[in-house]
């Protein structure tokens, strides 16, 4: 069963999308608001305390007292998706890298740079899974789903 709801946080309402598997929530999407990639869909259930132990981890994020996230993730994407995610789940929380440092880390071509960026633009999990530390080689901010402002604002969150 699909369930769902919404949190406030500094960068805007966030829509969180998770699967009951087993009695406990597995997320499957971390969105913003004004990112049509995920919609509430009418089969979803509204259920805010399936999220009763995500919630404080991202509210924590937000205060600064939380690096990271014990979170159980769904599985999604292809093989590619899958294996430049893990490379995002890597990196550390204050730091940025590059999507030609991506490409590096999984074993792909240099040419494959717009292909790590493709993956990383498919990466369902904003926040949770830190695509927002990923830069351009000349050090710009670049596309973010939630957009380059909200990318800024959670970069300067975790140097703060």
């Amino acid at each position: 069963m699909t369930v769902y709801t919404t949190m406030a946080s500094p960068v805007g309402e966030l829509l969180l999308v998770g699967e009951i598997r087993e009695g406990a929530v597995v997320l499957t999407a971390v969105s913003m608001a004004g990112n049509k990639s995920v919609l509430v869909r009418p089969e979803w259930t509204a259920d805010v305390d399936a999220f009763a132990t995500i919630i404080p981890q991202l509210s924590a994020y937000f205060a600064g007292e939380r690096t990271g996230f014990d979170i159980p993730f769904g599985e999604s994407g292809t093989e590619f998706q899958r294996r430049v995610w893990r490379a995002l789940e890597e990196i550390p929380y204050g730091s940025t890298t590059t999507y030609g440092e991506i490409a590096r880390r999984i074993g792909a071509p240099r040419a494959a740079v717009r292909a790590v960026g493709s993956a990383i633009g498919a990466n369902p999990l904003l926040i949770v899974r830190p695509c927002h530390r990923v830069i351009g080689a000349d050090g710009s901010l670049t596309g973010y789903a939630g957009g380059v402002e909200r990318k800024r604002r959670l970069l300067e969150l975790e140097v703060a």
